[in-house]
């Protein structure tokens, strides 16, 4: 009798220690990081990544969670974030493609001028629908989304903006290198820094201004030391600046296949007009924002747009000379980005 219930209790333990360890094995949590260079309160972070980490935390039932460190805070300056998150030093990333150059050759095409119009829902649906075009520029990471935002207005110190020639030896802070050329092809002289190291040069006046978007101008107080904020004609910004908010490969490959799901149905498309709309509607509230301050903001007369477009042509052109010599058909890449963007635009 005692054998029996010693081989009872036994199989009952058993079967316990199965129960708990297989439910445990299918419960369990994955938590992952987020890191990237812009402030808490930034649009990036309140509009884009707490967002999506509530709603795939939600969705998962709290099986995946996420801790977000914005400002660096992880380490290490805006122009590695590429690389921790190749490496596995952080998760997932939001960065500028540009900050780590020829990396992206294919990413860069979104970016150059006259290939963007200003309208970030557009772009982000044509970079979809050219995801396969890209690839090879993607292929070491887990692309959550590449997206751009509303696009550069030029914001200048102590010199208003009205005509090409006004541009002219001044010090203006670039994107990206395709930003560095626009900027040179101007007439100017690009200085290349990581967006959050902006104020204090624009402060310090080691710069005479800078290209980014109105909704990033506002987190980092751009609005506050600039004067003058200028569009060309009908709001056509000058470029833009890709972003890319990825994944470790190896990450994302060891969850399984219901969240993989739960990750891919919150990513790429399912996002690109979302977030689009989203970087569109800050840009008046920016704006709105300056004026409010006393400050210039104007757009160029139609003449003089085509001289600042005429000299951006000749990037585009330098841009499609380069990565042609790489094997890119840079030619064929302006014209799909251009067609998907217009059919987009509709």
């Amino acid at each position: 009798m005692l054998l029996r219930r010693l081989i009872l209790c036994t199989a009952s333990a058993s079967v316990v220690f199965f129960v708990v360890t297989t439910t445990g094995a299918f419960a369990q949590d994955f938590t992952f990081t987020i890191h990237h260079f812009l402030s808490p309160k930034a649009p990036a972070q309140k509009i884009l990544i707490e967002p999506w980490a509530n709603k795939i935390e939600a969705e998962s039932g709290g099986r995946i969670k996420f801790e977000i460190f914005p400002s660096m805070s992880m380490g290490g300056k805006p122009p590695e974030l590429y690389k921790q998150v190749r490496d596995g030093v952080a998760d997932i990333v939001w960065t500028v493609p540009g900050y780590t150059p020829g990396v992206f050759p294919r990413v860069e095409v979104f970016e150059l001028p006259g290939v963007h119009n200003g309208d970030a829902k557009a772009t982000n649906l044509a970079i979809q629908d050219m995801m396969e075009d890209i690839a090879t520029d993607l292929k070491n990471i887990k692309p959550l989304l590449i997206h751009v935002h509303a696009g550069n207005a030029l914001h200048t110190v102590s010199k208003e903006i009205q005509s090409f020639e006004d541009v002219k030896g001044l010090k203006l802070r670039s994107p990206s290198r395709t930003g560095a050329w626009m900027v040179e092809s101007w007439g100017a002289e690009p200085v290349g820094m990581p967006v959050p190291a902006l104020p204090q040069a624009l402060s310090k006046k080691a710069i005479d201004g800078a290209l980014i978007p109105f909704e990033v101008a506002i987190p980092l107080k751009v609005i506050e030391l600039a004067n003058f904020s200028v569009e060309m004609d009908g709001g056509e910004r000058f470029g833009t600046a890709t972003f890319m908010f990825a994944m470790n490969q190896n990450s994302f490959d060891s969850l399984p296949d219901d969240l993989k799901k739960i990750i891919e149905d919150n990513s790429g498309a399912a996002i690109a007009s979302e977030i689009g709309d989203a970087w569109n509607n800050i840009e008046p509230l920016g704006m709105k924002l300056a004026t409010d301050k006393g400050k210039s903001v104007t757009q160029l007369s139609s003449a003089e747009s085509t001289k600042f477009s005429a000299a951006n042509d000749a990037v585009v052109e330098r841009w499609i000379d380069e990565v042609s010599g790489k094997g890119i058909d840079g030619e064929g890449l302006v014209k799909k980005a251009k067609k998907a963007i217009a059919e987009h635009s509709k």
